[in-house]
């Protein structure tokens, strides 16, 4: 628990200990929620709590290439429900999953803040706009291709 000495053996650690291992790990393993467990005195149970509450933390390992779909009111007035259905059909996942390649996990997010680009998501940290679904079919492919060089 060595990187865990910055932080206070408290409760009051428990959200940024959690942020620190998903952004060293990209998720939260049973064994780091153990030792948040013991390294803050707080129960099991209670670190579960907070780690499955807020959706900003995952309790599975993710793909390699984070897919968002925005839900947003201007994206989904605009259509984000067929893009995130395009993306589940190419993907052969559902929301949350992760490709058995563990190339893609798809995520719903309320919103991207690029509401001018409508419907819209995010792979990773890269903004794609005005999405139809052959516009999802070509950006997968791109990812796809990248990985097969």
């Amino acid at each position: 628990m060595g990187s865990f000495h910055a932080f206070a053996a408290t409760s009051a650690s428990v959200i940024p200990l959690l942020q620190q291992i998903q952004d060293k790990y990209g998720y939260l393993s049973e064994t780091n929620l153990r030792n948040v467990s013991e390294y803050t005195h707080t129960p099991l149970s209670a670190i579960y709590g907070v780690a499955t509450f807020y959706s900003q933390f995952r309790l599975t390992h993710p793909g390699k290439h984070l897919v968002r779909v925005c839900q947003g009111t201007a994206c989904h007035v605009l259509g984000a429900v067929e893009i995130m259905e395009r993306f589940k059909e190419q993907l052969g996942i559902d929301e949350d999953g992760t490709t058995a390649d563990g190339l893609f996990t798809l995520e719903s997010v309320r919103c991207l803040g690029c509401c001018s680009l409508a419907p819209a998501v995010m792979i990773d940290d890269e903004t794609y706009g005005r999405l139809t679904r052959d516009k999802v079919d070509d950006i997968l492919a791109s990812y796809r291709r990248e990985e097969a060089k």
